[in-house]
């Protein structure tokens, strides 16, 4: 005969040993993601001994009361001066001229990590274009990519491009959507450079629900995946989790990252590469 499960009201039933009853759980919870920074649904779900549904409602109600705030597959808190909202997303032109020498010189430090022959995943993103633009010259590599500004200036140039079809984001100017997808899915890639607009303890973000997809596919056909986020992006959430970080190899970036986000970068065995904003001579 199945045990039926206490409600959020009840008294935690004899057989589930360990099992609390719904306002403590929730309270527990709360201090556990305020002591950690972050949790996972998974590690909540095994800590009290309920499913994972369970958790799921325990975190919308607690989000609904401010008391933190849901990421894919977990949750973090928003504490002052630590983690905040990425802005919604700007476009192309502002980004780029955002943060420009930190931008330049991460893209010349990602450029050591490319090698001859390689065939190389080239994200949307303002760094990304940056990278291209250095990337022009060389007729070494194969570039693929969805980003259609850096098609269009690579285009221009003797480097061997491949342009991903699918549907126009004007906002970005970039292509996604299932053909896309499928198109990447088919491909494997040495290296992918990744754009992110915001990176917590948690993970990496961004704001396009129609560039995740893809974005996950450069990461599953990728044998390097590389990060490229200048330091305004540390200590950030924005719409949606595109991974967590057991799924990149390489950070390159300007700044050292808080020792949260250092923390967890290092727990799952990211390398840091900094690069020094370039002094107005270059």
């Amino acid at each position: 005969m199945r045990t039926r499960r206490p409600t959020d009201n009840e008294q935690p039933d004899q057989t589930a040993p360990g099992r609390l009853i719904g306002h403590v759980r929730k309270s527990r919870i709360e201090q556990l993601i305020q002591e950690n920074g972050s949790m996972s649904i998974g590690a909540l779900a095994s800590e009290f001994n309920v499913s994972e549904m369970t958790i799921r409602r325990d975190l919308s109600e607690l989000e609904t009361r401010g008391q933190i705030q849901r990421t894919h597959g977990g949750a973090v808190v928003e504490r002052p001066g630590t983690m905040r909202k990425a802005s919604e997303e700007r476009f192309f032109d502002d980004r780029r001229n955002t943060n420009r020498s930190a931008k330049t010189a991460i893209a010349r430090k990602a450029m050591e990590l490319l090698n001859a022959s390689q065939a190389v995943a080239l994200d949307v993103g303002t760094t990304n274009y940056e990278l291209a633009s250095m990337l022009s010259e060389r007729t070494d590599i194969r570039v693929f990519t969805n980003n259609l500004r850096i098609a269009a200036l690579m285009g221009q140039s003797q480097a061997e491009i491949y342009l991903l079809g699918g549907r126009v984001r004007q906002k970005e100017m970039s292509l996604c959507g299932p053909v896309a997808v499928e198109q990447a899915r088919r491909l494997w890639f040495d290296i992918a450079f990744l754009g992110v607009s915001a990176i917590s303890p948690q993970g990496i973000f961004d704001f396009a629900f129609e560039e995740i997809e893809l974005k996950h596919a450069y990461i599953e056909r990728a044998k390097k995946r590389v990060v490229l986020a200048d330091s305004s992006k540390f200590d950030q959430t924005s719409l949606i989790q595109i991974s967590g970080f057991d799924e990149i190899d390489v950070l390159v970036t300007d700044a050292p990252p808080s020792a949260r986000i250092a923390a967890a970068l290092q727990a799952a065995g990211v390398e840091i590469i900094i690069a020094p904003p370039l002094s107005p001579t270059g």
